[in-house]
């Protein structure tokens, strides 16, 4: 298959021809910046429109300096996040979503949409899922 062919193929083709699960693939870096904790928040947040780091430190809560570093570094290397820099004392980093990054981001954005939306559900799972894990290991001493 050739390159061009390869990237316009649905993910859910792309599993089922298992490239993505391949090690090497080179959209596992991708994913890996887009889909952890602090990328989609990133990106969820970038929907806003331009934010300076301080900004997005400041909104996403418990990320730290190095880690929110790390992850915009990543997704703008990907062509997600456009960073500029300007030139004022103290310097003034601003970040905004490119093209790419925006049909991305709203994918994301519907995602965590979902989870606020079944997390009363999710929590209610986990916890029964918790009382019955200690209620068999109760039975089995």
């Amino acid at each position: 298959m050739s390159a061009p062919e390869q990237f316009s193929v649905p993910f859910s083709v792309a599993v089922r021809r298992g490239d993505v699960l391949q090690a090497d693939c080179p959209s596992r870096e991708v994913l890996k910046h887009m889909t952890s904790r602090w990328g989609v928040l990133v990106l969820v947040m970038l929907l806003g429109g331009m934010h300076r780091f301080s900004d997005l430190r400041r909104k996403i809560g418990g990320v730290s300096e190095k880690m929110l570093s790390q992850t915009l570094q990543g997704l703008e290397s990907d062509g997600l996040v456009d960073r500029k820099a300007l030139p004022v004392v103290p310097p003034h980093v601003e970040y905004r979503l490119t093209p790419l990054g925006q049909e991305a981001a709203l994918h994301l954005e519907t995602m965590v949409d979902w989870i606020e939306e079944k997390l009363p559900q999710i929590m209610s799972l986990r916890e029964n899922r918790q009382q019955g894990a200690g209620a068999g290991m109760q039975h089995d001493s």
